[in-house]
Formats: C-alpha cells, sequence, structure tokens
C-alpha cells in the first residue's frame, strides 16, 4: 500500500505539490491523472525518495523509501525508460541492480522472458527502441518481486500490442494482491486499465475515486434521437422542459437530436403518447476524456493555440 499525506513541494515560489493526500490500496490497478504540469511525476520521485518533501510524508507499506533495507523487494518502480547506461546490455543492467539488493541472478532471466526480451539480453541498452526500453524497464521494477509498483508513463513507445499486453500485465499484477499505481496520459487506455483513480491539477488532488464514479459524476449523460418529425420532437420534449440541441456529429441525411439530463424510457413514452415516430433511441454515457477535460479544465498549465490563431485567421 501506499500512503501519501499531506505531501506538498516548492521550487522556488512555486507549489509542484500541493498539500496532496491520498491512499494507493493493492489489489487494483489505480490511475495517477492530471494535465501536464500537474505534479505527478514530482509526486512519484517523492514517494520514491528521489526528491525530498518541503513537507508530509509518503509511506511504501508503512515505511519511507529510505528506510527500506532492499527496496527493489518492496517496491519497483519504471519513471525513466531511458535510464540505463547506454553501453551495457539489457541483462549487465539487470545483474547490477539484482547484485545490489541481494537478488539471486537467476530471476534476471527471469523477469527477461517476462517481457519479452530474452533474445537480446547481450544487445547494449543505447541501441534500444523506446518500447524496448520501456520493456527494460519493466523487467527492473519487477526484479525483486515486490508487491508495490510504480510506472510513469508505461506505454510510451509501445505498438498497439504491446499497449494490450502491458494493460493485461498490469492488471494480473494488481490481481495478484500487489499495489500498482501508474500515470498516463492515453486516457482510452487508462480506461480500460484501471478500477480506481487519483486525479490531480496544479498539485492539488480533484478526484479520489472509481473510475465510474468519475465518469458519472464528471460527464454528461446524453441521449440522441433520431425522427423522421424531427421538428415535432424537438418542440414537445421542450415544452416538457427538456434540454435540447442538434447532434453536431450527425449528417443531414441522419439529422438527430442529442437530449440532456434525461432517459431513453422517458423520451420514449413522450414520443409515443404524441404519435411520433422514432428511428433511433439510444442513450449516451460519457467518456473517460470528457470527464477529465471537463473537471481538469481549470488546472491546465499550458494552453496550446487554436488552429485559426496558428494560421493567423487564414482557416
Amino acid at each position: 500500500m501506499i500512503e501519501v499525506r499531506g505531501l506538498t513541494k516548492t521550487f522556488g515560489p512555486t507549489k509542484a505539490v500541493d498539500d496532496l493526500t491520498f491512499t494507493v490500496k493493492p489489489g487494483i490497478v489505480t490511475g495517477f491523472l492530471g494535465p501536464n504540469g500537474a505534479g505527478k511525476s514530482t509526486t512519484m520521485r517523492m514517494i520514491l525518495g528521489l526528491d525530498r518533501p518541503t513537507s508530509g510524508t509518503a509511506l511504501i507499506d508503512g515505511q519511507a523509501y529510505h528506510d527500506l533495507k532492499q527496496p527493489l523487494r518492496t517496491v519497483g518502480a519504471l519513471l525513466d525508460a531511458k535510464w540505463v547506461h547506454p553501453n551495457r546490455s539489457a541483462k549487465a543492467h539487470l545483474q547490477w541492480m539484482a547484485a545490489s539488493n541481494g537478488i539471486p541472478s537467476s530471476r534476471v532471466d527471469e523477469v527477461l522472458r517476462l517481457v519479452g526480451l530474452t533474445e537480446v539480453a547481450g544487445k547494449k541498452a543505447g541501441g534500444f527502441s523506446l518500447g524496448m526500453s520501456q520493456r527494460l524497464g519493466l523487467a527492473g521494477a519487477l526484479l525483486g518481486d515486490p508487491k508495490v509498483l510504480l510506472f510513469d508513463e508505461p506505454v510510451n513507445g509501445l505498438d498497439p500490442e504491446g499497449i494490450v499486453w502491458i494493460r493485461k500485465f498490469m492488471q494480473r499484477l494488481a490481481a495478484e494482491g500487489r499495489t500498482v499505481l501508474v500515470s498516463s496520459h492515453l486516457l482510452s487506455e487508462m480506461a480500460l486499465t484501471a478500477e480506481h483513480l487519483v486525479v490531480i491539477g496544479r498539485g492539488r488532488l480533484i478526484s479520489d475515486t472509481t473510475v465510474k464514479e468519475f465518469v458519472d459524476r464528471s460527464s454528461e449523460s446524453t441521449v440522441r434521437v433520431r425522427s423522421p418529425q424531427l421538428d415535432a420532437l424537438r418542440s414537445v420534449l421542450t415544452s416538457h422542459g427538456l434540454t435540447v440541441r442538434e447532434d453536431g456529429h450527425a449528417a443531414s441525411a441522419a439529422a438527430a437530436l442529442v437530449v440532456l439530463d434525461s432517459t431513453t424510457d422517458a423520451i420514449g413514452q413522450i414520443a409515443g403518447s404524441n404519435g411520433i415516430v422514432l428511428h433511433e433511441l439510444a442513450s449516451q454515457q460519457g467518456s473517460l476524456e470528457d470527464a477529465f477535460m471537463k473537471l481538469t479544465g481549470d488546472d491546465v498549465q499550458y494552453h496550446a493555440a487554436g488552429v485559426e490563431e496558428v494560421m493567423g485567421g487564414a482557416l
């Protein structure tokens, strides 16, 4: 288990992490989300003892990282896939890590096989692609068979097959009773991987809840309805106090309406009682991406200019 209590980190006048408190429990994958500059990497570095907190504590199974006798046997981490001496082979890199924590050298071959790097074990890590480096980083995190694992953007550089592989891999680790904390900017992938979310913005906690609760609370649930009597349908729905808008994604040949804060049952009843024919009636649940953008919009530190602004209005 990871326990973060009142964690704060300042760099000069800037608060990178601001009184952050949350717990990461074993048995599930916990996603760690936030806009760029939110403080995710700094928080992970403080959990691992790489940065000293200005105040607050971060404990791993009840202990600070610097108090662990053989830390790789308790916690494994992948924060920077390229943190490897470029002239060392993958196997040599893992061997010195194993030796530093009293881990049998036989474990090196085991983790290389687990991450699919057995065939390139003797090759220099400096020649690895980003995807291969990510796999080597995973091998290092697993070396001590730890109960706690932290991954910062672990799918960077992986192809679609590799992304699916690491998703199932992390879920399997959690199913074994391990504590798994993973940050990622691929929200669609996180929606498939994580069960719980810790969301921060500008170093502060925004949400600490399940993925389902986060999406349900923070995104917009709508109903899409299509009818050959669209004007009549719009009129009757608005007369019942419902908020109705055009479906901007619908082609003109299949014009549809989107109804906010209602249900398919309620809309079907209204249409039926007014003799209106429906060709489509479907509920639409918001996505993790929608919920994330809505909840963190005010905490985005760096905003990109719109296309029109970049092109000088030429479009």
